[in-house]
């Protein structure tokens, strides 16, 4: 579509302008202002819809569509199929673009659509993912128009995204600035008026509408050769930065009291803050002033990164497929297929490749560093962590002790961290007080 025609693009799914009104929070102290026109020309609507999204209609008007069954009376869950997912992907004016959601079980999954979001006459946008947590908002806490209910953790998600989505057009019209504090007050707005449950069932670890955050926003400079970089994060879904020289850096600090990424893979420790409903949350940010172009923005919950056996791994994913894609949607798809393939959780991700001319272009940019990384990282990995031998044995000799093979692993995994470690935490930001 051309440029004087839509000065912005956005794949927000279900979440069109005219809608706002219903759901606008009141302006002045008792919440954010009111979105009322979407900035410089309607935002397009791109995005692929998910299955069904809480709508303005039914969180802030009508409520819960009925009484949700008690843990004991809980039908049987239906029968399980293959698992759902959807792509997206967008190229135009040196922006690529793409968007990859998955669930393990279809109609269930707790992971919210992608955000993805540029502004063209302020050179600015965003990207995020939310993760619905699943253990802390299990309770059944909304029922769709078909009459499915859905968890906490999967109301929270999308109450989050719907949240993000309004305070970024409110930033993109300069009536909110970015930062923590302003993306706080829309998500405590939001989900102060989404349907909600409390549960008998007690405990520390209980949440209403629980989710993390993790979302990316930049603003390109004026001279066109570096971009301005926010993330802002809740929980452990992360935001990164790709570069064609330096390789994968992590933007975000996971709130977890461990912060090892390499421990974290091993131990996969409880989160000490998320967004919810029902307690204090903070919202982590940092500001980067000046990241040189080109390079790539990344978000992904953790079914992407979590799973992997190095944090190296993560972005030999990246890289390795882009290497194999013609176009983004192809890229998309396969990394679609590649998660698909390892994870135990809900995935999603989404990607802007700023800078790049065409996707010739970005593709031949980042083969060098996909070299370099699969020599100096992934050398002397063990034949057994590759998905082709896990059935059969590691040669000849038969097969090997236990204890002896996941010793080999993990010196392997401490060798490729020790390696991977400094110029993946370039920007990583400083543990907070209680936790240094």
């Amino acid at each position: 579509m051309a440029e004087q025609e839509h000065r912005a693009w956005t794949a927000t799914p279900g979440h069109s302008p005219d809608l706002w009104h219903h759901s606008s929070p009141p302006a002045g102290p008792a919440g954010p202002p009111a979105p009322t026109e979407p900035p410089a020309g309607p935002f397009e609507t791109l995005g692929p819809g998910n299955g069904p999204e809480i709508g303005p209609g039914p969180m802030a008007s009508k409520g819960p569509v009925g009484v949700p069954p008690s843990p004991e009376e809980e039908p049987e869950p239906p029968a399980r199929r293959p698992p759902s997912q959807a792509i997206w992907a967008r190229s135009t004016q040196g922006l690529h673009a793409l968007s990859v959601w998955t669930e393990q079980v279809p109609g269930l999954g707790e992971d919210a659509d992608p955000f993805v979001a540029h502004h063209w006459d302020t050179a600015q946008g965003m990207i995020a993912v939310f993760d619905g947590s699943g253990g802390a908002g299990a309770t059944p806490a909304w029922q769709d128009p078909e009459g499915n209910w859905h968890t906490g953790a999967w109301v929270g998600a999308r109450v989050a995204r719907l949240a993000t989505d309004c305070w970024f057009h409110e930033v993109a019209r300069g009536n909110e600035e970015v930062g923590p504090g302003t993306l706080h007050g829309y998500l405590n707005w939001f989900l102060a008026k989404a349907p909600q449950r409390r549960s008998k069932i007690g405990g520390t670890m209980r949440r209403q509408l629980p989710t993390t955050l993790a979302g990316l926003h930049y603003r390109i400079r004026e001279e066109g050769s570096a971009v301005e970089l926010r993330p802002l994060w809740a929980g452990d879904s992360r935001a990164y930065v790709l570069s064609p020289e330096s390789g994968l850096h992590v933007l975000t600090r996971d709130h977890t009291r461990e912060s090892d990424a390499l421990e974290l893979l091993r131990t996969d420790p409880p989160m000490t803050n998320v967004i919810c409903a029902d307690r204090k949350f903070t919202i982590g940010a940092q500001f980067i002033a000046s990241f040189e172009l080109p390079c790539i923005l990344v978000v992904a919950t953790d079914g992407y990164f979590g799973y992997v056996h190095t944090p190296a791994d993560f972005e030999y994913l990246l890289l390795s497929t882009l290497g194999q894609a013609n176009n983004e949607y192809e890229w998309a798809d396969l990394l679609r297929r590649e998660v698909q393939s390892y994870t135990g959780d809900d995935a999603s991700l989404a990607l802007l490749a700023l800078g790049h001319h065409d996707f010739a272009h970005l593709r031949a940019l980042y083969e060098q560093r996909f070299a370099d990384l699969g020599d100096r990282h992934l050398r002397g990995r063990p034949r057994i962590l590759d998905r082709a031998s896990r059935a059969g044995s590691e040669g000849s000799g038969g097969p090997e002790d236990e204890r002896e093979t996941h010793a080999r692993v993990r010196v392997w995994q401490d060798q490729s961290w020790q390696t991977y470690r400094a110029g993946y935490e370039t920007y990583l930001p400083p543990a907070s007080e209680e936790y240094r």
